[in-house]
């Protein structure tokens, strides 16, 4: 009989043991969870704002501290970082037309209308990258409303537009100089003439003393001076 009891009490330790790893597993390599690690990698800090496409293993993170932004695919398998001030524009399409958009350098078209329905919400982030150019988003597809978690397309224009409103603050930032046009910018500047050197002060040197002119008689009292009194009485 104890021998019963013993087995039952290791099988449910097992059991219990089995479901937490289990769960631990489940959390763990959560798809969001992982996007959100790798963002943290990339980005040398917690991102302060984070969007993950549900399904697809995709998400954009950005770090205002380090200045930098980051965009992940293969639930974060593989991430590519930008500087922020590389983010040119970001758009907001449904159903594959654009309905809102914002680029550097011009008015932001905001959304106009409300969507309740629709069967594709993407949010198009552009770079400024000949490689890489754009990144998208897909929020909402066809067919997500038979996954567990899931949104509305709805959920999915208005997470969209708060990206939108995000991308147009990055956007009015006055764009930051890259080292080298920080270098050529001062290559190709004009230079200040240098300023003229300032002349020494010469020391004055002592007059020399006058000297009698030629043919100029004595004065008067030098004569006066050479004159013997004894002449004078006889």
């Amino acid at each position: 009989m104890n021998d019963v009891v013993r087995l039952l009490l290791m099988l449910a330790l097992a059991g219990t043991a089995v479901t937490f790893a289990g769960s631990f597993a489940i959390w763990f390599f959560d798809e969001d969870r992982r996007i959100g690690r790798a963002l943290k990698r990339v980005l040398k800090g917690e991102p302060e704002a984070v969007l993950v496409a549900r399904g697809r293993g995709r998400g954009v993170g950005v770090n205002f501290a380090t200045g930098l932004a980051a965009v992940a695919w293969d639930a974060g398998a593989w991430c590519l970082v930008y500087r922020i001030d590389e983010l040119m524009g970001a758009e907001l399409i449904i159903d594959d037309q654009v309905v809102a958009r914002a680029y550097r350098d011009e008015p932001r078209r905001a959304l106009d209308q409300r969507v309740s329905h629709a069967a594709r919400v993407t949010l198009r982030l552009i770079f400024d990258d000949p490689q890489h150019p754009d990144f998208e988003l897909d929020l909402w597809l066809t067919g997500d409303e038979s996954r567990r978690v899931a949104a509305s397309p709805g959920a999915a224009v208005l997470e969209a537009n708060r990206w939108l409103a995000r991308a147009e603050a990055i956007l009015r930032r006055p764009r930051a100089l890259t080292p080298a046009a920080a270098a050529a910018t001062a290559v190709t500047a004009p230079l200040a003439p240098p300023p003229e050197p300032r002349p020494e002060p010469q020391a004055e040197l002592p007059l020399p003393p006058p000297q009698p002119r030629a043919g100029a008689e004595p004065p008067p009292w030098e004569d006066d001076q050479d004159r013997n009194p004894e002449d004078d009485e006889r």
